[in-house]
Formats: structure tokens, sequence, C-alpha cells
């Protein structure tokens, strides 16, 4: 309900009621003002961005405060929420008043820092996600962040580094004895560091040659161990061929792990510290020359030889614990075979027979 009325002092105050009964009024010089004003507060709330005046004015980390209060996150998810809404440039300013531009000049200033395309990406989606709780909400009508444009990122086919399964065999013949099992697990099984950190010696089922993931480890500030789900809630069953198991099952008889101990061991009973694991590979790298690759890099090994014997997406999907087939695609599309290829193959398979019966002078060489 809305309505214009004339005051004694000659003004115009309009007035309505939003959906939860509130009445909100304004005072305008002329009628024409008012009824413009009640215009577009009536557009608002009949295509469904209508936000309640006085919630705008709480400033943007209050407003965070209050809403991460309420999320259920582990914490590493909280550490990067803070620290993505700590790096913003407009904490302190009411909800309501954040435009595109204050988040443009916040990405703006983030790549004059130097932080890489991927950071600022992952620090604009954290700071996204308030918006739009913000938005369902009804503290702010719009999402200042929509169409921002962010740093170009490099294509996955030339960002991603793919150690040669030589190159792999190297670092793991020149790793410290109890070290080359878990860059096995990175290279073999897909692992990401955490989990293979959080492999415990009853996770391997030998007989049926399957690893289950069931956990990670994460390190909080102080050093403090934090076991968690796998990224994502990842967790999975992963066939293994026979190598693992037998390189795995001699690592337990000779460093004496077995069911519920950690399949690798740090300081005292606890899984490795990342910098140690960081420690030895670095070691295993300069031991082997293999240089130019991170332990992380073991995994885009895996799942290159995993698409070049013909799985599907959903198969790799699920064996490297992603999200969604997606984000399988978005990183590992390129190593596909395209259309191209199946033309070039199909053609060569018909080549090939048709030349077997022919005259030997015309048969591939």
């Amino acid at each position: 309900m809305a309505s214009i009325k004339k005051r004694p002092n000659g003004k115009y105050r309009a007035r309505y009621r939003d959906e939860a009964k509130k009445e909100h009024s304004r005072h305008f010089d002329r009628k024409a003002d008012a009824q413009r004003w009640l215009d577009e507060v009536t557009a608002t709330i009949v295509t469904g961005i209508y936000a309640d005046p006085r919630a705008g004015r709480i400033t943007f980390k209050t407003y965070f405060d209050q809403w991460s209060e309420r999320q259920v996150w582990v914490g590493g998810t909280d550490r990067a929420m803070q620290l993505a809404v700590s790096s913003t440039t407009f904490t302190d300013h009411p909800m309501k008043s954040i435009q595109r531009s204050h988040i443009e000049g916040w990405i703006k200033r983030m790549t004059r820092n130097g932080l890489a395309p991927g950071t600022v990406k992952t620090r604009y989606n954290n700071v996204r996600s308030v918006f739009r709780a913000a938005t369902r909400d009804r503290v702010i009508g719009v999402d200042p962040t929509v169409g921002v444009t962010l740093p170009r990122q490099r294509r996955s086919e030339h960002a991603l580094q793919i150690p040669t399964a030589e190159q792999v065999g190297k670092l793991i013949g020149a790793a410290d004895e109890e070290f080359a099992p878990f860059i096995a697990l990175c290279a073999f099984a897909g692992l990401r560091l955490g989990e293979a950190a959080g492999t415990k010696s009853g996770d391997i089922e030998f007989l049926g040659r399957v690893l289950h993931v069931r956990r990670q480890i994460q390190r909080e500030n102080g050093g403090k161990i934090e076991i968690r789900l796998p990224k994502y809630g990842s967790e999975r069953d992963i066939a293994i061929p026979d190598e693992l198991t037998a390189l795995i099952s001699a690592h337990i008889k000779q460093f004496g792990t077995h069911g519920d101990d950690w399949l690798f061991v740090g300081a005292g009973e606890d899984p490795p510290h990342q910098n140690t694991v960081g420690y030895r590979w670095r070691k295993a790298v300069k031991k082997s020359g293999v240089t130019g690759f991170t332990l992380h890099d073991l995994r885009h090994f895996y799942a290159s030889g995993l698409i070049a014997e013909n799985c599907d997406v959903v198969t790799v999907q699920r064996a490297l614990g992603h999200a969604s087939a997606k984000t399988t695609l978005e990183t590992y599309a390129h190593l596909w075979p395209n259309a191209n290829d199946r033309t070039r193959n199909a053609a060569r398979s018909l080549m090939r027979s048709a030349l077997s019966t022919a005259d030997t002078r015309l048969q591939a060489q």
C-alpha cells in the first residue's frame, strides 16, 4: 500500500509498507518526485529486488561478521573468507553504497600488488558470496559484483605442468625410502598432499586393490593438526594397480605401520607436516635433476594418464574427487582427443586395413 499526502508545510509525504508491513516514508518538495520514488520502490518489490533501506546502512564488514557466524565452515574456508574480506577496500562502507566501481577498484589493486589471476579470482568469488547472501537477506537489492571483469588467466593447456613417466620414475627413485611411496600415491592415485598425509594403513584394501580416501590433513595457524573430510567432501574409493599395492605393502612391512596407524608418520605419532613433505620433495627434485614441477603436478600426471587410456569425464572426476565434471573439463578438456584426432585415427585404421592386402610397395613403412 502506498500513498502521497501534502503536508501543512507544503512538502509531499510519500509512504509505503514493505512485505513485512513495515512503513517507510520520505518527504519531497514536488509531488512528481514523490511519485517517482514510489514507482521505483514498487518496481523493486514487483521484480523481487527490494531491500529495506535501513538494512543497507550496515557496513560490509559488520554484515560479513554477522553472516559468517551462521555459516558451517571448516577452518580452511573460514581463513580464506577472512583473508578475502580483509583485503577489500570497502570494509567500512555501508552495504547499500557499495557500487560495481568499488569492486573493480579492489580487483585492480590486487592485480597491481602482483597477485596471480587465480588468487584474485578466488578472493573475488569469496567476497561475491557475501554480496549474494546480502541480496538473499534483502540487505541490498542488487549484487555489485555481477558482470565485473577479472584478470585473464592462462589457458589450462598452457598453465598445466605435467611431468613425463620417465621424470616421475626419476623422482621416486631419488626420494628418501620412506617418502617414495608418498610420491607414488600422488602420481598413481592422484591424491592431494593433504589426502596422502591423511592416509592410514587400514585405508588400503590389498585384495580388492582399492584405496579408500576418507580424510585430509590440514594445519591451522600455530601448527595444530586439523583432520577433516577431503576437499569438497570428496570421499572416494580409487582402484589402484598391483604395483602400487606392492609398494605400499613393502612400506608397511618396513616401517611397521598397520591398521589405524598413519601410513606416513611425522613428528611423534602425528601425520607428516606439509613443511616436512615440502622439504623431502625438494630433496628428491635436487637429487633427480627433474625441475620445474610441484608435488601437485603429479595429480595432473595421474589425470593425463587416465585420459590417455580413454577414461571418460565422469570416471576422471570421481578418481580425482572433483566437485563436478565441469571442474574436470575446465582443467583437462584439452587432453581428451578432439574430432580431428578421432578422424585421423579412424582414417589410419582404414588405411592399414586396406594396405595390408595391397602390393608391398604401397604398404606403410
